[in-house]
C-alpha cells in the first residue's frame, strides 16, 4: 500500500499541480489530503475546483472551519480572501468534509490531532518558540489515535515520529506555504529553508509503514509575485526564500 499524504495547500494552485504531477510518477494507490485546502492570497477559487473535481479523501482543516464560521471581521486575512472569492458550493464542499478520516482500521487522517485541528502534533511550542517534540509529548496527543498510521498536518513541517507502542505518525508539510509565524499560544516561527512544495508517501510492507519526504520545484517566483498584488509581502517572502521575513528595525 502506497498513499501520497498532501497538506496545508493554502490555495496555491500551482505547487499542487507540481505535486499532483509528481505523484503520477510514484505509483500509488491512494492520494489523501488533510485540510487547510483555500487561505491565502492566491487562488483559492481554481484550487478549490481543481480538488473537487479529483474527489481526493479529504478532511477538513482549521482553516475550512474558520472560513465556514462566516464572520469576516473575526477572520485573519487569509481566510478573508479565501471566503470573499469562494462559492456558495465550494463551501458547502467544506461542510461536507469530516473533521478527521479512518481508511479501514489501519490508517487515520487528523489535520492537527485527533483531540482538535489547532493542535502541534510533532512540535511543541514555549515561551521560546517552536521545537520537536519529544516521544512522550507525541505519545500523550496520541491518546485517541486508534490507528498503526496517523497523518496530520497543520504545522507545515515534514516529519515523522515512531512510537514505542508501533504507532507511526507522519506529517508530510505543506504543498503550498513553507514558512509563517504565529503569535499564539506564544510567538514562534515555522520555517523549511526552501521554498519547495512538500508532501510525502507513506508505505506500508509487511505490516510496518515508512515515510518519504519529497519536495518539488515550481514557479514560486510567480506565487510570491501574485501574493504581492495581493497585498502579502509576508506570504512573498516565504514562497521565494521557505523563511520568514526577519522584523524590520
Amino acid at each position: 500500500m502506497r498513499i501520497a499524504a498532501l497538506s496545508d495547500i493554502h490555495g496555491n494552485l500551482a505547487a499542487l499541480d507540481a505535486v499532483l504531477e509528481d505523484i503520477q510518477t510514484q505509483g500509488v494507490d491512494l492520494i489523501v489530503n488533510l485540510g487547510d485546502i483555500a487561505s491565502g492570497p492566491l487562488q483559492p477559487r481554481e484550487t478549490v475546483d481543481r480538488l473537487m473535481a479529483l474527489n481526493l479523501l479529504t478532511i477538513r482543516g482549521n482553516h475550512e472551519r474558520q472560513v465556514l464560521a462566516g464572520d469576516p471581521s473575526r477572520m485573519g486575512a487569509s481566510d478573508q480572501y479565501a471566503f470573499a472569492q469562494l462559492r456558495p458550493d465550494q463551501l458547502a464542499w467544506f461542510a461536507s468534509l469530516p473533521v478527521l478520516r479512518y481508511i479501514e482500521d489501519d490508517v487515520l487522517l487528523v489535520h492537527g490531532s485527533a483531540q482538535h485541528d489547532e493542535t502541534y502534533f510533532l512540535e511543541s511550542l514555549s515561551d521560546k518558540g517552536c521545537r520537536a517534540a519529544t516521544h512522550e509529548e507525541v505519545l500523550y496527543r496520541a491518546e485517541d489515535a486508534d490507528a498503526k498510521l496517523v497523518l496530520c498536518g497543520h504545522t507545515h513541517m515534514p516529519r515523522a515520529m515512531k512510537l514505542m507502542d508501533g504507532r507511526f505518525i507522519v506529517n508530510p508539510g505543506s504543498v503550498g506555504l513553507q514558512a509563517y509565524s504565529d503569535a499564539y499560544p506564544f510567538p514562534h516561527t515555522i520555517e523549511t529553508g526552501s521554498p519547495h512544495a512538500r508532501y510525502a508517501i507513506v508505505t506500508e510492507q509487511a505490516g510496518e509503514w515508512t515515510a518519504e519526504f519529497r519536495a518539488v520545484a515550481y514557479a514560486w517566483d510567480d506565487a510570491a509575485a501574485l501574493a504581492e498584488q495581493r497585498g502579502r509581502p509576508d506570504w512573498a517572502v516565504a514562497l521565494r526564500t521557505g523563511k520568514v521575513e526577519p522584523p524590520r528595525s
